[in-house]
């Protein structure tokens, strides 16, 4: 059993967004189960869920990729956008694929997923996305965080711009950095930097307040498209 969140903020807020009510309903009956899980509404399409997650401020949003009206990565795209232009805390979206590696997950990735997941997934994983997302992690596995965001990066994008200039990154910053995008969680790079765990969060954190990125996934992309990390051929640090 996963255990409870911890927080005394109350419980994490869920919006479902999915063209397809048994989907829908499906999900809820399993968010349910959970007392520190609170499914706050439902919609079919973009549209809505963009107006439900400005009224209602969910900490996560189930969000599908195909849907009328409006489709998902659209949605995504202005409802992070809209948490980032307003100096609030935009809520975390999960992109709901059918396919594993489903090539619109890239966009979504683009546009500030924070993660995807596949609409099979067994009852415990959903939970434990869930409560991933909402304590600020990626949901993405460390196996296939290079393969993912090495692939995004080498896609070919003719409008991509330059990102803006940071504070620069320290030696071991960076050091963090390669190692998170060759896919390493956090007690790897531990092991492999030969420092505690918690050094590694407290680098990471520093990481992700400096280059602006939401996660470590977003960080990561934000390496390539800066030239941190050539796609492809991270190197691994001395």
């Amino acid at each position: 059993m996963i255990p409870l969140n911890g927080s005394d903020r109350g419980p994490i807020k869920v919006l479902l967004v999915d063209d397809q009510a048994l989907v829908r309903a499906g999900f809820s009956m399993i968010l349910k189960t959970r007392s520190d899980i609170e499914v706050v509404a439902e919609a079919s399409n973009g549209e809505a869920a963009v107006h439900l997650a400005s009224e209602l401020r969910p900490d996560v949003i189930l969000m599908d990729i195909r849907m009328p009206t409006m489709d998902g990565i659209t949605a995504t795209r202005r409802i992070t956008g809209a948490g980032a232009s307003g100096g609030g805390h935009a809520p975390r979206v999960v992109i709901l694929t059918t396919y594993d590696l489903d090539e619109y997950v890239y966009d979504a990735l683009a546009a500030g997923a924070s993660g995807f997941l596949l609409k099979d997934v067994p009852p415990e994983d959903l939970l434990r996305a869930v409560l991933v997302v909402a304590n600020g992690e990626a949901l993405l596995a460390p196996s296939v965080t290079r393969k993912l965001i090495a692939e995004f990066a080498t896609r070919q994008h003719p409008r991509r711009v330059a990102p803006p200039p940071v504070a620069p990154l320290t030696p071991r910053e960076l050091e963090v950095l390669v190692l998170v995008a060759e896919g390493l969680s956090n007690s790897e790079i531990a092991e492999t930097l030969f420092v505690s765990s918690h050094t590694v969060k407290t680098h990471l954190s520093h990481i992700l307040d400096k280059v602006g990125a939401r996660d470590r996934v977003h960080a990561v992309i934000y390496a390539y498209e800066a030239g941190i990390i050539e796609p492809g051929r991270p190197s691994t640090p001395g």
